[in-house]
């Protein structure tokens, strides 16, 4: 009987998360697309979505009349003003901190330059946690409890726990930063009752993307912000290989004897591509050091596009390293499409000009596709990507964020 108990507990834990996740990913939905979503029957979804309603993390939003002779259908969609979402990032020039609601209403937004002192976590992690700590007064103040937190590293991360591996923006080797984050925030954990979690740009990006295109089957994700970072999803499945480092595309040696990078091989693509590389081929390091690295690829965006000599010639010396990326991976994943992402979104269809003048022939015709787009999301999709993971992985099991789990 105890036994028995327990499955059904367990049973009816995991059908909660199904529905409250089903609406996280489909939005409003009624009864009884929520049944034909899930797989579950309507007696048990209308069960299940009444637990839900009475703790506050879902609402009838709307009737919509029927077609036809039919009754008009009541849309559900998920709720829980009081409870939030906080997604924290750092990157090369900034720390950032945001919070939202479980229906993805922003909250919150606190950006912090850190200044990037070259091989020091330490007061960039005090600028991390002074982001995180400013959105979690907001939310106090505002009456509201985050229930889950994630962090984003603009580097590779793996361990159990996780922690980063490498960051050759900053100069970091291996970095505990959710450690260092917890020496700074003492009282972080007891309120999380969805935890804490540390993941890589490039991977919670690549799935943003990925589902912004349709979630097709095969898909390449090559992008530049604070570097150049990238995933590979293929049979619908995110490739993170052996150590975890499968899509640090930045990295790939593309320069035969070129120059030593700081990951230890030669000739990596961000040697002759990366952000630093081609804002000091344009002139604009300086900006970069003042006005910081976001408003500077700005300025070199617009350059290109205005076609100022030292700004495209920059773009042209690095697109063409960046084409022939493309083609080598392109060659050996075979992608359905390549999206190219962060500040190469704007640039999007010169790289793809350049991919295309340099295809393979079969039967003395040009192999088609894959297709190269620009990001849906652009520097954004890694805050989109993890706020989106986050939402899905707390709700699935969803009445324990009802309940504070420490003071």
């Amino acid at each position: 009987m105890p036994r028995r108990s327990l499955d059904s507990a367990d049973v009816r834990r995991h059908n909660l998360g199904l529905v409250a996740t089903t609406l996280a990913r489909l939005g409003p939905r009624s009864r009884s697309e929520l049944a034909d979503a899930t797989g579950l029957t309507r007696g048990a979804v209308t069960s299940l979505v009444g637990a839900l309603v009475d703790a506050g993390l879902v609402r009838e939003a709307a009737s919509v009349a029927a077609e036809g002779r039919g009754r008009p259908r009541t849309l559900l969609e998920l709720t829980g003003d009081d409870l939030a979402l906080v997604t924290a990032a750092v990157d090369a020039d900034h720390a950032t901190a945001v919070a939202s609601t479980l229906s993805s209403q922003r909250l919150a937004d606190h950006r912090r330059r850190h200044g990037r002192p070259m091989g020091d976590p330490a007061p960039v992690v005090d600028a991390l946690a002074a982001v995180i700590a400013d959105t979690l007064d907001d939310l106090r103040a505002s009456g509201r409890r985050a229930v889950a937190l994630t962090v984003i590293a603009y580097a590779p991360v793996g361990g159990d726990p996780p922690v980063v591996l490498a960051d050759t923006d900053l100069a970091w080797g291996r970095v505990d930063l959710v450690g260092l984050l917890r020496e700074r925030l003492p009282d972080l954990d007891p309120t999380l009752a969805g935890g804490i979690r540390l993941v890589p740009d490039a991977t919670v990006a690549a799935l943003a993307e990925h589902a912004a295109q349709g979630s097709p089957a095969d898909l390449l994700y090559l992008k530049s912000d604070s570097g150049i970072g990238g995933a590979l999803i293929a049979g619908g499945e995110l490739v993170t290989g052996a150590h975890g480092i499968a899509g640090a595309l930045g990295h790939l040696p593309i320069v035969a004897d070129g120059v030593d990078c700081e990951c230890g091989q030669r000739g990596c693509l961000v040697t002759v591509a990366g952000p630093d590389v081609v804002l000091a081929a344009a002139g604009l390091d300086a900006f970069a050091r003042t006005d910081g690295l976001d408003a500077a690829l700005d300025e070199l965006v617009h350059r290109v596009r205005t076609a100022e000599p030292a700004a495209a010639a920059a773009w042209d010396d690095a697109a063409t390293w960046i084409a022939r990326a493309m083609q080598v991976l392109a060659m050996a994943t075979d992608p359905g499409r390549i999206v190219v992402g962060g500040y190469w979104a704007e640039l999007a269809d010169d790289l793809a000009a350049r991919f295309a003048a340099n295809r393979p022939q079969v039967d003395g015709r040009g192999l088609d596709g894959p297709a190269v787009v620009p990001s849906a999301f652009g520097t954004d999709a890694p805050m989109v990507g993890a706020e989106r993971a986050m939402r899905i992985a707390v709700l699935e099991d969803p009445l324990a964020l009802t309940a504070p789990t420490g003071s």
